[in-house]
């Protein structure tokens, strides 16, 4: 890629993402869209200021899903850059990487369009779901440009080797192999990426000696780091997983109740928010067109995302934030879907009716993608509106109105995390993994709360109505932006006077 190309994607990164900051800070203020935003930032404050990966200090913890992307936090922290400046920073780099990564893949997905490569990289800058993410202080596009990365390889790889009949040596798959195991570190997900690889070893027109070779490499490469993964967690949490890995499958266990095929078609909509709804048809032409012409190493990432789907629609068919848990495939499905669009439309066919087709199908793939950059930025602002009057106001209440020692229980611990400087039970289970058998029965939570003499509980009231009913706020945000939207105001009441 040019250097041309290289600034121009890093000036329009950093535009986009900053068109989401001025707009939160318009509304509002500066913020992030998620309270688990916070979980990282203490968690990286901490590393940084006293060396031990804890929640609370003193007390070590494994309530955070990407440890990886903590330790990198950590780093704007040792700066004092945390939690904003540093946070942005990277959220800037992981954009323009998906950028970098988009423009140079699309190049090998449609050689007949290489000349919109450019184009595919400012897709991926511009759509509102990677946007909102790249300002969410969350791990999540992190993980998902290492996930396109890996899918990419496969299909690089694949055309050198049909371009020079020379397949990838050992070292190569070493590598792929190793960032499949740092990609767990940002989510345990990432051990998913061993499919698509492992299947176009398999699939591959080699002996099956080096395909054992090659499946060797990348198993090994992946154990070197994913092994350490395991041994973090169970020396901080004596658990292989972090507690969040159990914490939001037991909460959301509930939905799981639904018939399979509407958890599924409510993950798979979530991507079609947006310029998605018009890339779709792409996305499905490249599978069908990789399918009539064996081209496996490109099957096999769109088959990736939808198996991803499939996997959350089953063990976690939550929806919430605009679809976070499954952020990580829509680079790829967008990066598919727009390859298959550039391969199909046809602007000066001589049939009028088909003519007609293919340009509205591009003008209103363009419209749409502009306008929901617009509506993401709203939406980014909004949600940031919110943690910041409910979640953060809540937490700077606690600190200045509760004695230094009091013990508050709580669903959301992000923010009291960071800014109350309390001892907590967390409702939720991501610190205090024993409550997870019983999440969202207040009876028992009320009795685990006396147990453990908690002076105070912070949470939205119609979350534990049997535990709240009796009980009188003696603090609550009333701020408008959740009611707006159909929500409640956060709340503290007395559960045991201090």
């Amino acid at each position: 890629m040019s250097r041309r190309n290289l600034l121009i994607l890093a000036a329009l990164s950093a535009l986009s993402l900053g068109g989401y900051l001025l707009y939160s800070n318009y509304f509002l203020r500066i913020g992030f869209p998620l309270d688990d935003a916070w979980i990282h930032q203490t968690y990286a404050r901490n590393l940084a200021s006293m060396g031990e990966w804890s929640f609370v200090p003193g007390q070590p913890s494994a309530g955070s899903t990407g440890p990886l992307w903590g330790m990198l936090l950590a780093i704007g922290h040792a700066l004092q850059l945390g939690p904003y400046v540093w946070t942005y920073a990277l959220g800037w780099l992981v954009l323009f990487g998906l950028g970098v990564s988009g423009a140079y893949v699309f190049a090998y997905l449609c050689p007949e369009r290489k000349e919109w490569s450019l184009w595919a990289g400012i897709l991926l800058i511009f759509e509102w779901h990677l946007v909102w993410a790249s300002g969410s202080g969350m791990e999540t596009l992190a993980f998902a440009l290492i996930a396109l990365i890996v899918l990419a390889s496969i299909v690089v790889m694949d055309e050198r080797f049909k371009a020079t009949d020379q397949f990838p040596r050992g070292g190569k798959w070493l590598g792929l192999g190793a960032l499949v195991g740092l990609s767990v570190w940002l989510r345990p997900d990432g051990i998913t990426l061993l499919a698509p690889v492992g299947l176009f070893i398999l699939v591959s027109p080699n002996s099956w000696r080096k395909k054992l070779t090659s499946a060797s490499g990348v198993g090994i490469g992946f154990l070197a780091l994913f092994a350490p993964y395991l041994i973090f967690n169970y020396a901080v949490a004596e658990t292989w997983w972090p507690s969040t890995y159990f914490a939001k499958q037991a909460e959301y266990a509930f939905l799981q109740t639904s018939p399979i095929w509407k958890r599924w078609f409510a993950q798979a909509v979530l991507p079609l928010v947006g310029v998605g709804v018009t890339l779709l048809p792409g996305f499905i032409l490249y599978i069908v067109n990789a399918v009539k012409n064996y081209r496996w190493s490109k099957l096999l990432p769109a088959l990736w995302v939808i198996g991803y789907i499939s996997i959350y629609a089953w063990r976690l068919p939550v929806t919430y934030q605009h679809g976070r848990y499954i952020m990580p495939v829509m680079p790829t499905f967008f990066l598919w879907g727009f390859a298959g669009l550039a391969a199909f439309v046809q602007l000066n066919v001589k049939n009028m009716f088909l003519r007609v087709l293919n340009r509205a199908w591009l003008i209103s793939t363009v419209v749409i993608f502009v306008a929901f950059w617009w509506i993401g930025a709203r939406a980014y602002a909004r949600d940031v509106a919110i943690i910041e009057s409910e979640m953060v106001s809540i937490a700077h209440w606690v600190a200045a109105n509760t004695p230094p020692d009091a013990l508050v229980a709580a669903h959301d611990i992000g923010a009291l995390g960071y800014f109350a400087d309390r001892p907590l039970l967390d409702l939720a289970g991501l610190i205090s993994p024993e409550v997870i058998p019983y999440l969202w029965d207040d009876d028992r939570l009320g009795e685990y709360m006396h147990a453990r003499d908690a002076n105070y509980l912070v949470t939205f009231p119609g979350w534990y109505p049997i535990m709240t009913a009796p009980l009188t706020p003696i603090f609550q945000t009333n701020a408008p932006y959740g009611p707006d939207i159909g929500g409640e105001n956060m709340a503290v009441y007395v559960w045991i006077i201090p």
